[in-house]
């Protein structure tokens, strides 16, 4: 068992978790379920996952293990690249049953990961946690095993990040129930340009200061602008507006054609239905 395991997860694996904990049944005080994604490496990246009814008694844990297969058969027919990787439980700690819950998915997959997310919000945190399972014992004598944590972290694709910053901007009036539209193309690129210009101003005012004694130096700072500034081509200033103002123009032409393209088949689609009428 590899103790260096690091756990990715994407933000839709945390919501499948949430909305599955807030379906649950009244009787259920935790919801568990399997985690899907891949392994390569010591990275384990986390993209989709599902919930697993059981029960928990005192002595023994019921799960519907046929209905566990059954939906991971379904999934698979959709994207065969997502593989079981381990399973998830609510709450902020490893219980007594976990152990037993953990053997059946070591015999799913090699080194599977267990993952607590803490949906009681103690400490006004929802704490995310990530275990593998070490074996302990001596030869030939009773067995046992230990879950020792591991890092957990997480990671998203781009179509994630604008769903992410929807997200954050419900955020911004503190009540429940706001909706937020999703933003034009145009007014996110003039969001994004906005942000960088804000970042390159204070990375400017940090190298100005630095330069002037005023603060001290963070060598790891200037590793990072060093890469940043060697990863552009060298490019003259009048080359970077001409090449900058073709990309705008070339977007500009991409986004009027598909509005033409949706006006026309909007058109074409009430053409359709008058003339069957």
């Amino acid at each position: 068992m590899s103790l260096n395991l690091v756990v990715k997860i994407h933000p839709v694996v945390l919501f499948q978790i949430v909305d599955a904990y807030e379906r649950r049944n009244a009787d259920s005080h935790r919801v568990i379920g399997t985690l899907l994604g891949t392994s390569d490496k010591g990275v384990v990246e986390v993209t989709n996952c599902f919930c697993v009814p059981h029960k928990e008694h005192a002595d023994q844990v019921e799960a519907e293990l046929n209905y566990a297969m059954d939906v991971y058969e379904l999934n698979r027919r959709v994207n065969a690249s997502e593989n079981i990787v381990g399973w998830w439980a609510t709450g902020n700690e490893v219980t007594n049953h976990s152990s037993v819950i953990h053997e059946y998915y070591a015999r799913e997959c090699r080194e599977p990961v267990h993952v607590t997310l803490d949906t009681s919000l103690s400490g006004a945190r929802m704490g995310l946690r990530g275990y593998v399972c070490a074996a302990l014992g001596v030869p030939r004598g009773k067995q046992g095993c230990m879950f020792t944590p591991i890092e957990v972290s997480l990671t998203t694709y781009e179509p994630e990040i604008v769903g992410m910053q929807l997200c954050q901007k419900t955020m911004a009036g503190g009540g429940r129930g706001r909706q937020v539209q999703p933003v034009m193309d145009l007014a996110q690129v003039a969001d994004a340009a906005a942000k960088l210009s804000s970042l390159l101003d204070q990375m400017v005012s940090y190298v100005e200061e630095v330069l002037g004694g005023t603060v001290e130096g963070n060598n790891a700072a200037g590793r990072q602008l060093l890469e940043l500034v060697t990863a552009l081509p060298a490019l003259a200033a009048h080359s970077f507006q001409d090449s900058f103002a073709a990309s705008v123009k070339d977007l500009l032409m991409v986004v009027t054609l598909a509005q033409l393209i949706k006006t026309q088949l909007q058109l074409n689609e009430k053409l359709t239905l008058l003339t069957s009428q």
